[in-house]
């Protein structure tokens, strides 16, 4: 059951920028790059904007692929910013998010529910550059649950 995936770089964030601000100006809370992160089973990661948001709330955790940010970038046309402006938790490598929606992973040893795509809207094109929320429509990442908490560290 233990997926094999790398992980390249882990972010939490004390503040939501984004959510539920709708049509206001995006807050600036900063996102932090860890090397590890305490996933707790159905509460989310210690540290984070979502940790303990609420009961069974399906994106405890989120992920993003390498390669669809790398695709991205390129498509349009060589941006140079961050992952961590996406505002997803693990950056992954080696894995298809997508065909985890609906099933049980385990990465590390922590135990995850795929619940679903972590849509992209249109804060997207803010934050990585016009166009980001088109290309990412159905490869924005996954919301997931834990399940079976543990520690998250960056792959060496």
């Amino acid at each position: 059951m233990e997926e094999v995936c790398q992980i390249l770089a882990i972010y939490v964030s004390p503040g939501h920028n984004f959510f539920g601000r709708h049509k206001e100006l995006p807050l600036e809370h900063e996102v932090v790059s860890v090397s590890s992160v305490e996933c707790v089973a159905g509460s989310g990661l210690v540290g984070d904007r979502f940790f303990g948001h609420k009961k069974d709330y399906k994106g405890q955790i989120t992920f993003f692929s390498s390669e669809v940010y790398n695709r991205l970038c390129e498509e349009l046309g060589g941006v140079a910013k961050p992952a961590s402006v996406l505002r997803r938790n693990v950056i992954t490598q080696g894995v298809d998010l997508n065909r985890w929606i609906g099933k049980e992973f385990l990465i590390q040893g922590v135990v995850f529910e795929g619940v679903e795509e972590c849509r992209p809207c249109y804060w997207m094109d803010s934050a990585l550059g016009v166009g980001a929320e088109a290309a990412m429509r159905g490869q924005g990442g996954l919301r997931a649950r834990i399940l079976k908490g543990g520690t998250l560290r960056v792959s060496l």
